[in-house]
């Protein structure tokens, strides 16, 4: 393996740049001090640079102006002027003669007035303004020669330090890097060494050391590995084997499964049949009970009627007919009348509804009702089976709603919420409350069933639509009704339902989307003719 050269190195290069850029920084703060002083002591030469002036000039200028040596004033201030970090003398003199040199336009730094007397007489005052501009191109100068110096020495300190740190370190861990790199199980055997180590051990042939005894290690456990394979090949050949088998019985106690859940799914389409037809006998049972009545009393009736009119033809055959006698039979008979008509309307109201409950079970179009109808009439059929109840059952539903919608999912969810508040939530009671509310939200229809029953125990609530689940198990319950229901629900009207929390009795909200439509120009199903 060929050792890296030093500025291929990643590392090496990062450690010249850490070391370069912090000397460097290092450097630049130093200077910065370092200049920051120089500029001090400038300002500090320039304020005795302004004493001296007062010291030094002063006295003989106001000779000189006493004398009127102009030449000699504009020789001395000139002489100022020649001074470092002096830009502009200028002299008033008291009789308003006016001696300047230098830029009168200067930003000047600093300024002082110095007053001139002769024999303490003031004959005038002399204004000197000085900047910092030799103070600065010091600076700059001294700055320059810092720099330059500062990064020469930075530059080879982190290039020695680069290459101490290629030949110490970076080369060896470049060396353990392809060795690991080539490191696979048929050069297990290559131990790893460093070239030109010193005899002193440090942290690199401590990683050395554990990489050698970590390639022993893998080298056993490779050893180990092949002999557990071979073990496993000769297994993986009798489990085969035995998979095969038992995948055989498996497939035989599949299609046996398979038959058990075609009867089942077949045995509870049956029993949910059933329990529909149930549920039409009941019907059937209680609105041929409640027929019963009214035609019985139009029979009762018709015979009565039938006597009198005997009676009647009697008299008039015999001429024994009185006009009292004539009056009353007329008055019994609009009387007969009035019990035959309301009977029979009584009669046709329990057979139409009827009908429009029971027709859906064995045909189920998509129909356009009249909602508030519709309900009427599964209530009043379905009341025939606790007509010796008094319950209050209050519908709210708007007269004027019409929608196109299954009547026979209706008819069921219904029939089977209403029986189920009469056999379990009314057990053992005479009366009781049943609302059944129908809103329209947007384009969803909201049903809100609740009664004021029993309610629902816990551990029914939570699988009340689950099939087969019943408080009524071998008393006749089947626990079909709300799974019914559910099913009803979510696939034929693509609705949901759920069971809210109602104390006391129990409330269900089923919401179905709805599609409203335009009130029948012709007689719906619900109607019924009765042919004379």
């Amino acid at each position: 393996m060929d050792d890296k050269g030093a500025f291929n190195s990643k590392l090496s290069r990062r450690v010249f740049i850490y070391i370069f850029l912090c000397s460097a920084f290092l450097s630049v703060c130093s200077t910065l001090l370092h200049l920051y002083g120089d500029f001090k002591d400038g300002l500090t030469a320039l304020d005795k640079r302004f004493d001296n002036i007062e010291l030094s000039f002063n006295q003989s200028i106001s000779t000189s102006l006493w004398d009127f040596n102009e030449a000699l004033v504009e020789q001395q201030i000139s002489g100022i002027l020649r001074l470092p970090d002096i830009r502009h003398v200028k002299i008033t003199t008291s009789f308003g003669k006016v001696y300047q040199v230098g830029n009168a336009q200067l930003d000047a730094k600093k300024i002082k007035t110095y007053a001139i007397a002769f024999q303490g007489n003031s004959i005038g005052e002399m204004v000197i303004s000085a900047d910092y501009q030799d103070i600065y191109q010091q600076l700059w100068q001294k700055a320059g020669f810092i720099i330059v110096s500062e990064f020469i020495k930075i530059f080879i300190v982190a290039l020695s330090t680069f290459f101490i740190v290629h030949w110490m370190i970076t080369r060896h861990l470049f060396r353990i890097t392809l060795y690991s790199k080539a490191l696979s199980g048929e050069n297990l055997d290559t131990q790893l060494s460093l070239e030109n180590r010193t005899k002193q051990p440090d942290e690199l042939d401590e990683l050395v050391a554990a990489i050698n005894a970590m390639r022993l290690t893998l080298k056993n456990d490779i050893i180990k590995l092949e002999d557990a394979e071979n073990a496993l090949i000769d297994l993986n050949g009798d489990l085969e084997i035995k998979v095969y088998e038992r995948t055989a019985k498996l497939a035989e106690s599949n299609q046996q499964l398979q038959q058990s859940l075609d009867k089942l799914t077949l045995a509870k389409d049956q029993l949910v049949q059933s329990e529909k037809m149930a549920s039409l006998g009941q019907l059937v049972a209680g609105v041929a009970h409640e027929v019963n009545t009214p035609l019985g009393i139009c029979i009762t009736s018709a015979s009565a009627l039938k006597e009198k009119l005997a009676e009647l033809e009697q008299a008039l055959t015999e001429q024994t007919l009185t006009k009292k006698q004539l009056s009353a039979a007329l008055q019994l008979f609009s009387e007969y009348e009035q019990i035959i008509e309301r009977s029979l309307t009584k009669a046709v109201d329990l057979i139409r509804g009827f009908k429009s409950v029971a027709v859906e079970y064995h045909t189920d179009p998509k129909l356009n009702i009249n909602l508030a109808q519709h309900v009427k009439d599964i209530v009043n059929t379905v009341k025939t089976l606790f007509k010796q109840k008094n319950y209050r059952i209050e519908i709210q539903v708007d007269e004027e709603l019409h929608l196109v919608t299954y009547p026979s999912a209706w008819n069921q969810i219904l029939t089977n919420l209403l029986t189920n508040s009469h056999i379990h939530g009314f057990e053992g009671k005479i009366d009781g409350d049943i609302t059944i509310a129908f809103q329209r939200n947007e384009d969803n229809l909201i049903l809100t069933y609740q009664d004021n029953g029993k309610g629902l125990a816990a551990d029914i609530k939570d699988k009340i639509f689950e099939p087969f689940v019943t408080t009524k198990r071998g008393v006749g319950g089947s626990g079909l009704g709300m799974n019914i229901v559910y099913n009803l629900v979510s696939t034929k009207l693509a609705g949901s339902i759920e069971v809210k929390d109602k104390t006391p009795g129990c409330c269900f909200v089923i919401t179905v989307p709805i599609e409203k439509a335009q009130p029948p120009a012709e007689t719906n199903i619900s109607e019924l003719k009765v042919n004379p």
